[in-house]
């Protein structure tokens, strides 16, 4: 996958700048039928509030060093992205239904994916864990109100932690579609969500057609190897690639790509 050069002007997002009072009116507006205030929030996010295709808005999110790397050979990531793209991130997961990962993520990195570095409301989080290997007593089952819920595939005989919903899927093809992932959170009320990692998993949304936008933080770092960005099918002729259109923000040091998809996502619902 080739990203275009960033198009000018690109717009310097203070995220700290804004202040707690002016995040909390801009949440209040993004949850109302309000239109949103001019600021730059409004730049970053009012393409996520709603999507042109169905009731469903998907979001993928990364963060990675210049050379396109997400962790080191070893699976170390913590942290490649700056402190502006970790508020980033959590702004997203205030702003969404529900987080996504793959069990490979909660593996490595035995993640919280709650909302602690800005003020708002915590997701509900979800696994995606075909082969039901993840630990009962992760962290991402702890129990602090939210609807956590357990994809796996059909036939396993699991017992969840307390309050945690397990959800049974076919598999097509040794994987789980994306979009009967999809379908089973809309079913749940989730329709606003975000594909957290890892790399496999936002692959899999990526090349299923299932995201509306793509957030790419990109930090000042080369790394020169590890674990690469994404996944996905060999070209052989650069015509083939995939030219995104794309925005660009500046996170301090970080710089996010949105990269806009909506114009080939498939309906979910």
């Amino acid at each position: 996958m080739i990203l275009p050069e960033p198009n000018p002007p690109d717009v310097k997002i203070e995220l700290e700048s804004e202040g707690v009072n002016q995040w909390r009116i801009f949440q209040d507006q993004f949850f109302s039928s309000t239109p949103l205030s001019d600021s730059p929030l409004k730049t970053v996010f009012d393409p996520i509030r709603r999507s042109t295709v169905d009731s469903m808005m998907v979001v993928g999110q990364l963060g990675q060093t210049m050379d396109g790397r997400i962790a080191t050979v070893t699976g170390q990531s913590r942290y490649i992205n700056g402190h502006s793209g970790l508020v980033h991130l959590h702004q997203l997961r205030a702003l969404v239904d529900a987080v996504v990962v793959g069990v490979g993520t909660v593996l490595a990195d035995d993640p919280q994916l709650n909302v602690r570095l800005i003020e708002g409301k915590h997701p509900a989080r979800v696994v995606i864990d075909p082969k039901g290997r993840l630990d009962p007593k992760a962290r991402i089952w702890s129990d602090d109100g939210v609807k956590r819920l357990w994809i796996v595939s059909n036939g396993l005989n699991l017992e969840p932690p307390k309050g945690v919903k397990i959800i049974q899927l076919p598999m097509v093809d040794g994987h789980m579609e994306p979009a009967m992932i999809l379908q089973s959170l809309s079913s749940e009320g989730l329709n606003r969500v975000l594909i957290e990692g890892g790399a496999e998993t936002i692959s899999r949304f990526l090349q299923a057609n299932c995201l509306d936008r793509l957030h790419i933080i990109v930090a000042p770092i080369v790394m020169g190897s590890g674990r690469a960005s994404f996944n996905l099918k060999a070209i052989e002729h650069m015509d083939q690639a995939s030219r995104l259109k794309v925005k660009t923000h500046l996170l301090d040091s970080d710089v996010l790509f949105d990269c806009d998809l909506s114009s080939a996502r498939i309906r979910i619902n």
